[in-house]
């Protein structure tokens, strides 16, 4: 039993990678840059993306989110009101994001009135690290809420991360929050990742993430 449940999820991991890699060719013919924003429910994503989205925006960038949730629209509305176009994947049970529903999600979108594309996958740790969505960078999200040693407890996820942000930083003296620790957690499972601290409720630190997120723009081209 434990060989036949071995090979079936390598089969589904290998049609998801075959998926994604026609989602990356699309991408890139495009030009838009595609990120995938991973963390545990409660990190704060969705206020950190609408913020980015908002952000975005006002510089002109043309900018587009897909949301995945086991159910509801909620987070798609609350995005929606950044003013960008939003769509909601319900995933109803399903603890993650693949390639196929990012397929089904496009329908009528160009992409290549895009600048950005950013995909806020359903709140977990585990199954989202394995999951290859054809994005360009995979973000991994951390707050000072949740300890500094998520990423020890987590590898995977981290160690599969382009770029990691702590959020709630606002809260990080409250909560006890060790920066250090948690920027040498993060930096042993993935030296030199690019690491952002941010509050999207005093908007501290994304001065330097929009900036990021313009260099890997202008790496896409």
């Amino acid at each position: 039993m434990t060989t036949r449940i071995v090979e079936l999820r390598k089969g589904i991991l290998k049609k998801n990678d075959e998926l994604a890699a026609g989602l990356r060719q699309r991408y890139t013919a495009a030009g838009v840059l595609v990120l995938n924003l991973v963390s545990s429910p409660g990190t704060g994503k969705t206020a950190f993306l609408e913020l980015t989205l908002r952000e975005l925006r006002t510089r002109g960038a043309r900018v587009a989110a897909l949301v995945g949730d086991l159910e509801t629209d909620n987070d798609a509305r609350r995005l929606a009101a950044s003013g960008a176009p939003v769509r909601q994947i319900n995933t109803h049970g399903i603890c993650h994001l693949d390639a196929d529903m990012i397929t089904s999600h496009l329908g009528g979108w160009q992409l290549d009135e895009l600048d950005y594309l950013f995909i806020e996958n359903v709140g977990n740790l585990v199954c989202p690290s394995s999951y290859d969505l054809g994005e360009k960078v995979r973000v991994a999200l951390l707050s000072v809420t949740e300890g500094e040693d998520k990423p020890l407890k987590y590898p995977t996820l981290f160690n599969s991360a382009d770029a990691a942000v702590i959020t709630k930083m606002d809260l990080a003296v409250p909560c006890g929050f060790d920066r250090d620790l948690a920027l040498k957690n993060i930096n042993e499972i993935r030296p030199g990742i690019r690491i952002f601290e941010t509050s999207a409720k005093t908007g501290a630190g994304m001065d330097t993430w929009l900036a990021y997120l313009a260099e890997e723009r202008e790496g896409r081209k």
